[in-house]
């Protein structure tokens, strides 16, 4: 009967025709906050799992090993499939040979980048991902699991609440209404009866009422605990979050650094990049930095001041200047800098020892460094 009332109750509500006990503001806001955080928290873990591993495949793999409980295979990154395919064509090609060493060089480089590789997802999914999936399977279903049964405990409430309001009403009916003549004395007995009958329903009622009144604040209290540990994870999610980008900081560095040495040993230096392109034995690719192409000037000497270039006093080369058009707004850091606007058209070139990640641009009777990122070469 009473699973009825409570079904009654929650059909009436959806339909508008009854009450409905409201929770303060204060528990809106926590019931809010949860969800916004079980919410994010879905997307930041199912984004990063893709960011580590970006195999659909795999990644359905790693989740079925997981529901089974069984220890995930171990997996070699791509980095580390290169750098073996490298060795062994080396060993075919010929070691000895310019083009075989090399590829040892470039191979062993990218078995340590995939080494690398590994550690950090291996890193961040202890550190980070573990963290948020605990929250999503532990903390948010015991979370969730509370709140229907607070959501329930509401129904019975309400639905108590609807019964004694009737209870109530029909007993005020009654006894307004009592239906007795002296010549009908059995008339006065049934609607005596009547009354004592809802009087009987209307304390039941009551009853009733206060023992749902005290399920309903006992959970709510348990509920309100809960929802209120949602700082504690946000406090806890911040501790994982640091340490994944530190995890992140640590592997670009490490990747940084591999390059930097096989740059090295290959007698390829970041300021070698910048050269004549009439000087190169085939165009260089699109991934190239674009000052790579660039003409360059015979001398600087005469155009630093102290070591530091000086680009008013630089001279264009006779030939071979670029048009450049701008991607986006830039404005000049000081007097040496050319500021910038985005669409525009401007000439630039390079000049020997530059930083490669910087050209001259010249537009009109104005001069100065730009930024090679903010442009798109044309010629």
């Amino acid at each position: 009967m009473r699973l009825l009332c409570v079904f009654f109750q929650f059909t009436e509500e959806k339909l508008g025709q009854a009450e409905k006990t409201e929770l303060d503001a204060h528990f809106e806001n926590l019931l809010s906050r949860a969800d916004i955080t079980k919410n994010w928290t879905e997307k930041i873990l199912r984004q990063t799992e893709v960011l580590l591993q970006p195999n659909p495949s795999a990644r359905v793999e790693e989740f079925l090993y997981e529901k089974l409980e069984r220890k995930i295979p171990s997996r070699v990154t791509n980095g580390e499939l290169l750098g073996q395919y490298m060795t062994e064509a080396a060993s075919d090609f010929g070691a000895s040979s310019p083009y075989g060493q090399t590829l040892i060089k470039v191979g062993e480089t990218q078995k340590r980048l995939g080494i690398a590789e590994r550690d950090f997802i291996h890193s961040s999914s202890i550190n980070f991902l573990t963290p948020l999936r605990n929250f999503l399977e532990g903390d948010w279903r015991t979370i969730s699991k509370e709140r229907r049964i607070l959501q329930n405990r509401r129904l019975d409430l309400d639905a108590c609440k609807a019964r004694l309001k009737k209870a109530k009403a029909a007993e005020a009916k009654a006894a307004a209404l009592p239906d007795f003549q002296e010549t009908r004395p059995r008339n006065y007995v049934l609607s005596a009866s009547a009354s004592a009958l809802w009087s009987d329903e209307v304390d039941k009622a009551e009853h009733e009422l206060r023992v749902a009144q005290t399920e309903f604040d006992r959970q709510a209290e348990v509920t309100r605990l809960l929802l209120e540990g949602i700082s504690s994870t946000h406090v806890n999610h911040l501790r994982c979050l640091h340490e994944f980008a530190e995890a992140q900081a640590t592997y670009y560095a490490q990747c940084y650094q591999y390059m930097v040495d096989l740059q090295k040993q290959l007698g390829r230096f970041p300021s070698t990049f910048v050269g004549n392109a009439e000087a190169a034995a085939s165009p260089p690719l699109s991934a190239s930095p674009p000052a790579a192409t660039l003409p360059l000037l015979q001398a600087v000497s005469p155009n630093t001041v102290d070591g530091t270039l000086n680009p008013a006093d630089v001279k264009p080369p006779a030939s071979g200047t670029r048009k450049a058009k701008v991607l986006y707004d830039y404005e000049a850091a000081d007097s040496t800098e050319l500021g910038l606007r985005a669409d525009e058209l401007i000439t630039v070139y390079s000049l020997p020892g530059m930083d490669p990640d910087w050209l001259i641009g010249e537009r009109g009777n104005q001069k100065g460094k730009v930024p090679v990122t903010y442009l798109e070469l044309l010629s």
